[in-house]
Order: structure tokens, then sequence, then C-alpha cells
């Protein structure tokens, strides 16, 4: 309320959200909260609505009409908080309305996600102080649950928030009840259905990994009678929008999900997280069990642990490293483009290059970091609109040279059936002005209601700032990046495993990840502090790579591939790993995909490299 910007390290529950909307109402002028996911951001928007605060959030699922209504109030000032996605930030539309709002505060949520070190690292972040200046915004608000020193240190520099403005009170509840339970892979869903069992009306949240088991688990539970339902990114909006509602409003007793589930909802009585698989890392384990217990009553939150899903977990990290030849590939483009300026159609990138989006974006972070490209802005390649009003009467709206310049729009615009096309190329040589006018008047003629306008086909610009670097160098380079990152992820899945088997108690243990010492040696409300120390088994038992058939098993897969066949992609694909060129091929149809997904990848990769090229491999 000082005027200076800040961070706030609460745990979950402990009212980081209140942090923004206080000064939201207060402050004279917008606030802007940034988000990872704007689905995590649906209860906080209930909640300020049901207290009468205006408040709206922008996505993909709004109709016309609703987004330029909340577009509109937010130029007009009727808007006190408006939540959206990082991405936002690069649609060419939104930024021409973004100018015209008068922005007190940029709320970062999830900062976490700013830093390489944080366990969520998500390019796009890294833009928000570029953002931040670029639209004059004097104060910046950062919130996480889960940073440790170094990722706390990392967010303050990024965004310019002094050390001694940032608050961190502690992870430590005491109503959490931290349980970490040896259960045999094959002894899981009766251990599930027993616990769940014991009081199936309170409100569960039973965390998995893949979307499969969340769908198997939920028919499982439901056959005993349990008022279950799954949850998981592959659903459709408005189908998660109805089981979250349901479990908010406690017609929904468990809810089974992966971890697109629970960031952002306020249910003070939720009773059980239980882990049927493992988490991905301890951040990832402390945000989880935040949400249970949020009223200060006892909450258990359980995992379910054993040896064998650790290699399910490690083959996800190992998918997000792209090959060396691919980054090569990208590089070669950049040296060798003709002009200075090279556009980016993401998914089609991707495709070209056989790196999955994430890492694609990372990649092209990288190289901005190296200094060989700059990211500019996002425009779209098509524009289209239907006629509201005929075209005559737009017309006669203006007169002489915008007249000229609507009617340079209007005839270099092609009618089909329902839509008519804007040629900006067109019009632009027809008309002396430039792209930013016509998109202008385009969203001028929209927000009258005289046309509904709509945008296809996003393209990313990155200026080439220089093509005098060392090709072979920058690949080696920027490819141990990825190395180091993958080599990190599974570090901090054999540090989870390390702390599950902890030989001290566990809520001390998980305080001091995150910095903060207590001053009991035992909490008394943890299965360590209760019965000692628990001991992790592995029970599945895998057969020898060396009794399989490399040829049978190998043959579907090469010559579904063709040309784009590489030990690595061979190795992915028994995995389980999906990268875009099996879904451009359609590989993952194939009766191998996955069927070694609970070997270790680097155990795979050699065995294929020894077939290959007939060498023993210890590791590659």
């Amino acid at each position: 309320m000082c005027g200076e910007s800040a961070a706030a390290i609460f745990p979950t529950g402990a009212g980081k959200s209140l942090c923004y909307q206080l000064p939201g109402v207060l402050f004279p002028n917008l606030t802007l909260v940034v988000s990872p996911l704007l689905s995590l951001m649906k209860d906080q928007l209930d909640f300020l609505l049901r207290n009468n605060i205006s408040a709206a959030r922008l996505d993909s699922t709004l109709e016309r009409d609703e987004y330029n209504e909340i577009i509109g109030k937010a130029i007009h000032g009727e808007l006190k908080i408006l939540m959206i996605s990082v991405e936002r930030f690069k649609n060419e539309r939104f930024r021409y309305n973004l100018e015209k709002m008068k922005i007190s505060l940029l709320v970062i949520d999830e900062a976490h996600c700013i830093s390489e070190w944080g366990h969520n690292f998500r390019p796009e972040y890294l833009k928000l102080s570029d953002y931040q200046k670029d639209f004059g915004i004097k104060q910046v608000l950062l919130l996480t649950a889960t940073a440790t020193d170094q990722v706390v240190a990392d967010m303050g520099k990024k965004l310019r928030v002094p050390r001694e403005n940032i608050t961190i009170t502690g992870t430590y509840r005491k109503n959490l009840f931290l349980q970490i339970s040896p259960v045999k892979e094959k002894n899981k869903n009766k251990y599930l259905i027993n616990r769940i069992a014991e009081s199936p009306k309170e409100a569960t949240i039973v965390y998995v990994t893949l979307q499969k088991t969340s769908e198997k688990i939920s028919n499982l539970l439901c056959s005993d009678g349990i008022n279950a339902h799954h949850y998981h990114a592959g659903m459709k909006n408005e189908e998660r929008d109805i089981i979250q509602n349901k479990f908010m409003s406690g017609s929904l007793d468990c809810v089974v999900a992966t971890i697109a589930f629970g960031m952002g909802i306020d249910k003070k009585d939720i009773r059980r997280v239980i882990h049927y698989d493992l988490p991905k890392s301890i951040e990832s384990y402390s945000q989880e069990i935040g949400r249970s217990g949020r009223d200060g009553e006892n909450s258990l939150c359980e995992v379910m642990a054993n040896m064998d899903s650790i290699n399910i977990l490690e083959n996800f990290i190992y998918g997000d490293t792209p090959e060396k030849k691919s980054i090569y590939k990208l590089l070669s483009h950049i040296k060798n483009n003709n002009g200075l300026v090279l556009e980016v159609k993401p998914l089609s990138l991707s495709n070209e290059l056989n790196i999955r989006i994430l890492p694609l974006k990372t990649l092209l972070v990288y190289l901005d970091i190296e200094g060989i490209v700059k990211p500019k802005y996002t425009f779209f390649s098509e524009y289209s609109f239907k006629y509201n009003f005929p075209s005559i009467e737009i017309l006669e709206k203006f007169e002489g040279e915008r007249q000229e310049f609507v009617k340079a729009i209007i005839n270099n615009s092609n009618s089909k059936k329902t839509w008519t096309y804007v040629d900006i190329q067109a019009i632009q040589n027809s008309y002396n002005t430039d792209r930013r006018r016509i998109i202008t008047a385009l969203e001028y003629f929209d927000e009258k209601g005289w046309i509904e306008l709509q945008s296809k086909q996003a393209i990313e610009v990155y200026s080439i700032e220089t093509k005098s670097f060392d090709i072979e160098i920058v690949t080696e380079k920027i490819f141990n990046l990825f190395k180091l990152r993958e080599d990190q992820g599974i570090e901090k899945i054999q540090n989870m495993i390390s702390f599950f088997e902890s030989n001290s108690c566990i809520s001390r243990k998980l305080s001091e990840y995150f910095g903060e010492i207590l001053e009991k040696e035992n909490c008394g409300h943890c299965s360590f502090c209760k019965s000692g120390k628990a001991v992790l088994e592995k029970s599945l038992e895998l057969e020898s790579l060396e009794k399989i058939s490399f040829n049978e098993i190998s043959r579907e897969f090469n010559n579904a591939i063709g040309d784009q066949f590489s030990l690595l992609n061979l190795t992915k694909f028994l995995c389980g790993i999906s990268v875009p060129v099996f879904s451009k091929l359609k590989i993952k149809k194939l009766n191998a995909f996955g069927i070694f997904e609970q070997y270790p990848f680097r155990d795979v990769k050699n065995w294929i490299s020894e077939h290959e090229t007939g060498e023993v491999r210890i590791d590659i």
C-alpha cells in the first residue's frame, strides 16, 4: 500500500489471495492478475463476485460479446481485478486494448514459475519483467506457496523486489498428519478403498500421475460405493468446471485427479489428500498437501509409497530433452535466414523440429539469453469477420480520408458464404498505411458491433540479434543446458525419496527444505514420530531386456517412422513418451508404444544402442 513491489511466500491456504484482493479493492485503478492456468483461479473469481467486487477473467471459453464486455469495463475503469494467462500478453488484440487500461498493480500468481530453479519453470514467465516495463506498471506482487531460498532470491532479482519486501511465513502446519505408508503396487487399490471407506463422506483428493489412472481409480471407487469422479487436463473445460463445482458444494466426496486439480481451490474442509502415485518433487508434495485442512481441523496427508513408479516419473523428465540435431536445425535456420526477422508458428515449428511445445519455448528463451534472438510480439496471420451491418452502412459512418481507408479495407477483404477474410497485405499495397492501423480499425468495428471479428494462427515474431555464432558450439551449449535441467529433475525425485525415507521427523524435514527451522525436534503428528522410518519397497518384477526380441519390437516402429528414426525417438516410443512426430504419424497407436514405461529410460536407451551399433554401453 506504500507504492512498493513485494512478494508473499505463504503456504497453501494462508491468505495469498487476500494479499492482492484487498489492495485491488483499495487501489484507484485495475489490478492485473497473471496465473499459469486460469481454471485454477475460478474459485477466487467466484469469491470476489459473491462479495460484489467487480472482477473477471479472460480465457478461451468466452463468447465474443462476453470478451468485449470485459475489455470495455477494464478500459473504462469499471473493473477492479482482471485475471489473465501470461500468454495473453503476446496477443495482438489484447495488447492493443491493454495500452488503454490504467493499471495499479501487476500480480504474478505461482511466481516460482519465473525461476529456472523452481519445480515448475515456465519460459513465458521470464517475459513478465519486460511486460511490466512495456505497459508502464509501477508495482508488482509475487505470490507462491513453494519456493526454496534459491528460488526466492531468483524471483526477487528478476522482478526487482527488494529482499526486505519479501514476506515468508513458513510452511509448518500443526493440523496436518503427514503419513508415509509403504504399500506394494499390487495392494494399492485395496488399501485405498479401505482408507476412504473409514469415512467415505469426508472431502478427499486422490492424486495420480497419469490421466488413464485417474479414470481407472475413480471407476474402482465408484464400484465400491464411494461418491468419486476423475479430473484431468484431457477433459473439456465445461466438464472440469462441473466436477469442481460439485466438489466445492459437497455433492461430490472424492476427486481422483492429476495435478491439474487443486490450485486456487478454496475449499476449507478437505480432510484427506492421498497420493496414490508419488508426487514429482518435494515442492509438488508440499503444494498438494497444503490443500487439506484449511479450516484448522486435523487432516490426513498420506503417500501410498513404493519404488515401482519411480521410472515413470523420471521418464516424464527425459521426454523434455530435445535431440541435438533438432537444436542444430533451428540454429541453422536462424543463421541462414535471409533477413533479421524470425517468424514462428509454435505448433508448426514443434512438429518440424520434433520438440514438444514447452521445451521449444524453453529453447527459444535460451537463445534469447544467448543474445541470438529477441522476442518482439505476436500477431495473427488470419483475420476474418462476419458483417452485422451492410458494408455500405459502415462506409457511410466515415468521411474524407477515413472513409477512403475503410473502403480499402472492405474492397480488399474476400467475402465467402459466412465469413469475410481480410487480406492485410493487399490493403497495404493499395493504401499507404501500416498493419497497426488496419487492426485498430477492425477492432473498432468489432467494438461498435458492426462486425464480429475473429483472429487465427498466431505467429510469434523474433528479431535475429546476431548471426555471428558457431552452430556447433551453441548447439552443444544449449543441449547441455537441457541435460542440466534433466539432471536437476532426476535429482528432485531422488531427494523426494530420501525425504519420504527420512530418519527424522517429516514435518521438520519439510520445513527445513523451505528454510524454516522448527523449535521442536519431533512434531508428534507424522508417521516417523508415530511409528518410525518408512522403507519403500520395489516389488515389481521386470523381465530382463536381454530376453526380449529387439527386432520384433522395433520393426513396426521403424516402418512407421521412416527417416525420422533415431535412437532417442525409439527409446521415447518404448517408454511411452510422446513427441510431435508420434502424433503426426499416429505412432502412439502401435502396439509397442509404452511397453517399457516401467523400465529405467537409460537402461532402455542402452539396450537399443547395443542392438543398433553392436556395442555394449554402460550409459549414454
